[in-house]
């Protein structure tokens, strides 16, 4: 089972974003804060699940957590300020969002931009170590899920419902063929060869 906590005796969230590979859509981040001593065998890295056990774990989170927060930068953004940047303010906007100010953010991952004057641990491989980095990870990656599900009706020829955004040989050929569209993140290379796309 993952490790309830980081530094015992801390209010600790943890922190995840998803989508950062994706060629469209947001970069999502969560941030969950729970309860102490908290235990769940299920909880785990996202990316290990099934959609089911996932759909399944988001709803025991957000029925256990003390708190969660859920926040997204868009592909405009992302194109701004470039995807690690992004996935940094995503998160950066989850803890935002929290009712209770944290005393340690746990980070998945090697990099992070402090978060104003609280401290943070970065975590390789955080989403299968601690089980509040593994929760923000099932809340960000299934509410990014939702999100494309949703813009999927939008613009079908993607075929985002099953992709999710992801450079899957479908989505490049929907790109290929229909040029990208309004959610397209325009910084990334959409397709292999790298051409310079125009919007339709």
């Amino acid at each position: 089972m993952l490790k309830s906590y980081f530094k015992k005796g801390t209010v600790e969230a943890g922190c995840d974003e998803a989508g950062r590979g994706c060629l469209a859509g947001p970069v999502f981040a969560a941030s969950v804060i729970l309860p102490k001593n908290y235990k769940n065998k299920l909880l785990d890295d996202s990316k290990k699940l099934n959609e089911k056990k996932r759909m399944f774990l988001r709803e025991e989170i957000m029925k256990d957590a003390l708190h969660f927060a859920i926040a997204q930068v868009d592909n405009l953004e992302i194109d701004e300020i470039n995807i690690l940047n992004a996935s940094f303010l995503a998160m950066h906007r989850a803890v935002d969002e929290l009712e209770q100010k944290p005393e340690l953010l746990l980070i998945d991952g090697n990099r992070f931009k402090a978060y104003k004057n609280i401290p943070h641990q970065c975590i390789i491989k955080g989403d299968g170590k601690y089980l509040s980095i593994a929760a923000a990870s099932i809340l960000a990656k299934t509410s990014r899920d939702f999100y494309m599900e949703q813009i999927h009706h939008e613009f079908p020829a993607y075929n985002w419902i099953q992709n999710k955004g992801y450079p899957t040989k479908v989505h490049r050929l929907g790109i290929s063929n229909e040029g990208p569209c309004k959610y397209h993140r325009m910084s990334f290379a959409l397709l292999p060869e790298a051409k310079q796309l125009a919007l339709f």
